[in-house]
Parts: C-alpha cells; sequence; structure tokens
C-alpha cells in the first residue's frame, strides 16, 4: 500500500477484468435502469455492458490495486476535464460480457485538505485486448486518510 505522502501526480497502476452476463444482469437488477438497448435479446452470445457498470467495476477494481488497498479511501466525486466541457467521461467504444478490459489509472491531482485527509485525483482508461480505447474517466476525486492507523 502506498501512504497519501508517497502517492505523486503521474503515478500510474494496471489491473484487468471482465463482466460477466451474470453480473450484468445483477448490477442492472440493482441499480434499475431501463433501457431497451441493454435489453436487446438479439444478441444471445453476448451482452452490452451499460457505461455506469463499467465505470463501477473500473472503480472497484481500482480500489483493489495492492498500492491502494488498505487506504481509507472515498469516492468525493468528478470534477471532469475542461477540454470536455467540464464533462468526466467519455464511452468511445462498446465493451461486451466477457470481454477483458485492460484498465490504467493514473495519479492526475493531489491536493491536501488538512492534517488528517488529502485528495487525490485518478483518470482510468480503460481498453481491449488489443488496445483499442473503451472508456476515459478523467478527474475521479477521492478523499484519503493520509495517516492510516
Amino acid at each position: 500500500m502506498k501512504k497519501f505522502s508517497e502517492l505523486k501526480v503521474g503515478d500510474e497502476f494496471f489491473s484487468t477484468c471482465s463482466i460477466s452476463e451474470k453480473e450484468l444482469t445483477e448490477y442492472l437488477k440493482f441499480s434499475r435502469i431501463k433501457n431497451a438497448f441493454l435489453e436487446d435479446t438479439q444478441n444471445t452470445k453476448q451482452k452490452m455492458v451499460s457505461g455506469r457498470a463499467i465505470l463501477s467495476r473500473m472503480e472497484g477494481e481500482f480500489t483493489r490495486l495492492s498500492q491502494i488497498y488498505g487506504n481509507h479511501i472515498i469516492f468525493v466525486g468528478t470534477d471532469g476535464d475542461s477540454d470536455w466541457g467540464n464533462r468526466s467521461s467519455r464511452f468511445l467504444k462498446p465493451l461486451y460480457t466477457d470481454e477483458v478490459l485492460k484498465i490504467e489509472f493514473t495519479v492526475s491531482a493531489k491536493e491536501d485538505i488538512d492534517e488528517k485527509f488529502g485528495k487525490i485525483a485518478i483518470d482510468y482508461e480503460g481498453t481491449k485486448q488489443d488496445g483499442e480505447i473503451i472508456v476515459l474517466s478523467k478527474k475521479n476525486w477521492y478523499r484519503i486518510k493520509k495517516i492510516v492507523t
């Protein structure tokens, strides 16, 4: 685990994951998302994964990284990117169930809050196995306790 003091802007961390049809079904049931496009039953092999499900899994993967796990962190919001009209995420290609998602996490900003807490901004980039970019998400802010006891 890297402590707040050890995290630097530009640090990169990596993970891979996939979302099964069962996991997607559970997520859609929990979130109560109702979208005819996501309910398309024509494609019986793989289902398109909703963008929020992708971001949710990416955040879950971030919190499980050996460099992060053990810190007391909480997601506090997104600032977005000024080049994108302050939007935080872009979905460029679809992801389907059981496809491998390679994730790169980059520390894009770091701020002190007070003597107990700081904030780090994490940019997410998700790609397919072939390097094709699926999603970009910038300035995902986390409050992090400076000293974990």
